[in-house]
């Protein structure tokens, strides 16, 4: 069997791995750690179609990966380009045609398109060959962009990616493509779902829940890793996760708007107790457990207000009524809560990044300590609630990839920031 064999077989092996990703941050990173890995790019980029637009959603750099600390991750910004013919990645999306280029610092003057050396001038990387391919749907429609760097030999030198690999990598894209609008569509129905708790509760926006989702896959990532969890169940973990997390508060839709608008200082007794309800309710919409997802996102809307002293809610309680389980009734009728390892792990770390941005964005917070940065007091308060609110290994590892989460934050700002 040939090389070039061996590469189709093993895309097509990739492919249906692809296929059973339903997350579409989950999908696109493996995308192109998977197609970088078959045909020995050192980098590369993937753009995604929205509207007129085409949004930077995904990159990887080896080179520059090996200069970080282990465990760290390159720090991303993403910015969206107009589809047309001046930029690599906008001719390829406008035109449907693969663009192959030797060497981008010695582009044909009659070409349209140029290359912008900023990144390589920030950074003091070499961008030299580049394989920009469209990735296009059953109907041929353009949905996005794979462009990849530097392809290297065996003897790890910078050469011109060659005409195999532009039909390996083609072949790839319009395999992945079905992948990607199955992602895309799963995604846009959580959002909806999340519209519609936004329309009771206006904080629960929809940038918020997407960088709670963001920042529980990464803490989630750190402390598997730190406990010796198979790379495997990692993987699959994650890829749920970040679905999951984004439905944390989605029983709010079953609270009064005018609780839920209500400042939390001005709220009665009664109130309160309605409200710690939107947990059990949340957890009720997902009654008929079919898959992993479903039970997770179960599992997180229960769970994500336990503390790990045991002080939260809604505790040990039936799902049908929300009543305490036999033998775990308060004297008040309240249940006792959960504590420790009696909370799974994906509601303990959705517990910290939930609170992370709650912190970072409470203007009350941020007024009454004008010499910090709220994100220097934000980290401040999931210290000081580490063995009380929060497991301390969670902590511990949300502290580890503080960088990352922070940059997520960058990448989905408040509409009014």
């Amino acid at each position: 069997m040939t090389n070039g064999q061996i590469n189709f077989d093993k895309i097509l092996k990739i492919t249906h791995e692809l296929l059973q990703i339903q997350d579409l941050d989950m999908l696109l990173e493996r995308m192109l750690t998977e197609v970088r890995n078959v045909v020995g790019a050192d980098a590369g980029s993937i753009y995604l179609v929205e509207g007129s637009k085409l949004k930077f959603s995904y990159t990887q750099n080896n080179t520059l990966q090996k200069k970080l600390p282990f465990g760290k991750k390159l720090i991303y910004s993403t910015f969206s380009i107009p589809i047309n013919n001046k930029s690599i990645a906008g001719y390829v999306a406008n035109t449907g045609v693969i663009v192959n280029i030797p060497d981008t610092y010695q582009i044909d003057g009659f070409q349209p398109y140029s290359f912008d050396k900023k990144f390589d001038e920030k950074t003091g990387y070499r961008t030299q060959s580049m394989l920009a391919v469209p990735i296009k749907n059953p109907t041929g429609t353009v949905i996005g962009v794979i462009q990849l760097i530097n392809s290297l030999g065996l003897d790890q030198l910078i050469r011109p990616f060659t005409s195999t690999e532009e039909s390996i990598v083609q072949l790839f894209a319009d395999s992945v493509a079905i992948a990607i609008e199955n992602a895309q569509m799963i995604r846009a129905m959580i959002v909806c779902m999340n519209k519609m708790v936004e329309l009771h509760d206006p904080t629960e926006t929809a940038q918020h829940n997407n960088r709670i989702a963001a920042y529980a896959v990464e803490i989630y990532e750190v402390w598997a890793r730190k406990k010796g969890v198979p790379e495997r169940e990692i993987q699959h973990n994650r890829n749920i996760l970040r679905m999951a997390a984004m439905l944390h508060d989605v029983g709010k839709i079953s609270i009064p708007v005018a609780i839920l608008k209500k400042p939390h200082s001005e709220l009665t007794p009664e109130e309160r107790k309605a409200l710690k309800q939107h947990t059990v309710y949340g957890a009720r919409l997902f009654p008929d457990i079919h898959s992993s997802f479903e039970e997770m996102a179960q599992t997180i809307a229960l769970n994500y207000h336990e503390n790990w002293d045991g002080s939260g809610y809604p505790g040990h309680v039936r799902l049908e009524d929300g009543l305490p389980l036999p033998g775990y009734e308060k004297a008040d009728g309240s249940a006792f809560g959960k504590r420790g390892n009696e909370i799974p792990i994906s509601a303990r770390v959705v517990a910290v990044a939930n609170a992370y941005d709650d912190f970072l964005h409470d203007a009350t917070v941020a007024k009454e300590n004008t010499d910090k940065s709220p994100k220097d007091l934000a980290v401040e308060k999931i210290l000081a609630g580490s063995g009380k609110q929060f497991d301390p290994d969670v902590v511990a590892a949300f502290i580890g990839c503080l960088d990352v989460i922070n940059s997520i934050g960058e990448r989905y700002p408040d509409p009014t920031k």
